[in-house]
């Protein structure tokens, strides 16, 4: 997969980094910047907002991210991403003050495309 056909719009499902195993949706907006780097923006539940920068190799995508929290406090973390299809990611993810016995996940589906599309 070219790094260009990651650029796009994808709806996203995911849980939390945690045990209660809370789930989220909502969406992810991937570009590229004059050097070929991934910058992301997600959309958690309609009103979170989370901000990122990352690379892309060998269909793996590494994304560090940042959002402001509640209590405006900055958290940071990494999300891996493995693109299953050019249409599909498949992902986990980890916050630096989340709790370390547990990942995140999250799938990622380009606006416009099927769920059926997942590769096993």
């Amino acid at each position: 997969m070219d790094i260009k056909e990651l650029e796009g719009c994808y709806n996203i499902e995911g849980s939390n980094q945690d045990e209660s195993g809370i789930s989220y949706k909502g969406t992810l907006e991937l570009t590229l910047d004059i050097n070929n780097r991934v910058k992301a923006k997600w959309l958690i539940n309609s009103a979170h907002k989370q901000f990122g920068t990352g690379f892309f190799k060998d269909d793996i995508l590494v994304i560090n991210f940042n959002y402001k929290g509640d209590n405006s406090n900055i958290y940071k973390g990494v999300v891996v991403y493995k693109c299953l299809t050019k249409n599909v990611l498949d992902g986990f993810w980890s916050e630096k003050h989340g709790n370390p016995l547990y990942l995140g996940v999250e799938r990622c589906f380009r606006i416009g495309t099927q769920k059926s599309e997942i590769v096993n």
